[in-house]
């Protein structure tokens, strides 16, 4: 058998065979060398994901507020009722029958002004009886003093005994004071008398006639009339001691009428108690209310409006930021980082949803809202800003908390408004 020699053609297609197998090789190689990566870095990822949130669900949302600066200016609203400046109900001081009246609801009437009569015949026929038997007193009282000036004259000569002349004397002081008593009975009849005219006791306007012509009127019996004053008005108020020391006389104070919105009214400290009532720890405070034109009822209510100075420059935060324990009065502030702090403050007054820090805090800070037991210094939080009335984070709102609060995820519960 002898050799035969290959043939170039062969050798040059087993050569490129072999250069095309150790590529696909490689190519192979490196796409599997690829493929591994990728799903390295791809488990990298979904594992840095899932630490970010597992992260996330370990850090609390909290809710938070901002401090603001209080108004130097406050006021206190109280109610009150209007009351005329005088008021009085007017009752008979003599009986009789009502024989007419003269006024009634809604007259205005002067001082001194008819407004009822009455009747009492038996009270004009014991007045005659009382003016008779003054009249016989006096007649007496003649007699016994014209009589003793005669037993003087006979005592003069000797000629009576002197008990006889005493006994004249003692006769004639006796008539006298008879005299007297029956002058004044008949002065009491009189006065009687003029109390069956009804006068007004002083200017003002009637707001009750309780009685009929014809009617049986008893001494200091049921009331007559009823009488006010309105002009000026007078109110009544019972100041809190909290306010009581910022209370003056002569302080102008406004006054509101539900029934006429939009309108205010000036009153004038007129009066205020030296002194707090005990029982209530309150200032009874008087106010005088012009009214020229009668446009004000007395008995209407209204709410008094006063104006009262900041003794210092607070800061106002709701009342639920407060922690109260054994470091005292605390609030839970949020830094820039989202840390939460530990802040002691002192309070000053319960505004009611508001109330007053006098020092500790600095005004636009953020502080957490109705904070959780659970809450430790320097943890990290995702604050939520509360909305205030407008909508979302309010004006003072940091940056920052408005971004959180607009990023909050449906599934987060609101928290209640502060």
């Amino acid at each position: 058998m002898s050799d035969t020699p290959a043939s170039p053609l062969a050798a040059h297609t087993n050569g490129k065979t072999l250069r095309y197998a150790r590529f696909a090789g490689v190519s192979l190689l490196g796409l599997l060398l690829a493929g591994g990566g990728l799903r390295l870095a791809l488990e990298h990822q979904e594992a840095r994901a899932l630490e970010q949130r597992t992260a996330d669900s370990l850090t609390r949302n909290v809710s938070t507020v901002v401090a603001r600066p209080g108004n130097g200016q406050r006021s206190v609203t109280l109610p009150a009722t209007l009351r005329g400046r005088s008021e009085t109900t007017i009752l008979a001081r003599s009986g009789g029958y009502l024989a007419a009246w003269h006024k009634t609801i809604g007259d205005r009437v002067g001082k001194g002004e008819l407004l009822a009569t009455i009747e009492a015949p038996e009270q004009d026929q014991e007045l005659a009886q009382a003016r008779a038997a003054r009249d016989q007193v006096r007649v007496r009282v003649d007699l016994t003093r014209d009589t003793l000036k005669r037993w003087e004259h006979l005592s003069s000569l000797d000629s009576v005994a002197r008990q006889d002349l005493d006994e004249k004397r003692s006769a004639a002081a006796q008539a006298r004071a008879d005299l007297a008593a029956v002058e004044a009975n008949v002065r009491r009849l009189e006065q009687l008398k003029g109390f069956r005219r009804i006068v007004a006791p002083f200017a003002g306007v009637i707001t009750r006639r309780s009685v009929e012509v014809g009617d049986l009127v008893a001494a200091n019996g049921k009331e007559l009339f009823a009488l006010a004053q309105t002009d000026p008005l007078r109110l009544s108020l019972w100041i809190p001691q909290v306010y009581a020391s910022e209370i003056s006389t002569g302080q102008e104070v406004s006054l509101g009428i539900p029934e006429l919105p939009g309108k205010t009214f000036t009153a004038r400290v007129a009066h205020a108690a030296g002194a707090l009532d005990p029982t209530t720890r309150t200032r009874q405070v008087e106010l005088e209310l012009p009214n020229p034109d009668g446009s004000l009822l007395p008995g209407t209510y209204g709410e008094v409006s006063f104006k009262l100075s900041a003794s210092s420059k607070a800061l106002l935060v709701p009342t639920n930021v407060l922690v109260t324990g054994q470091h005292g009065n605390q609030v839970l502030v949020v830094d820039g980082d989202n840390k939460v702090a530990f802040r002691k403050v002192t309070l000053g007054r319960d505004l009611g949803r508001d109330i007053e820090i006098l020092s500790g805090l600095k005004a636009g800070e953020v502080l957490v809202s109705s904070p959780s037991d659970l809450l430790a210094e320097g943890e990290t939080v995702n604050p939520r800003a509360l909305p205030d009335k407008k909508g979302k984070g309010g004006a003072n709102t940091p940056p920052a908390t408005k971004a959180a609060a607009n990023d909050a995820t449906p599934d987060t519960p609101k928290a209640p408004r502060g």
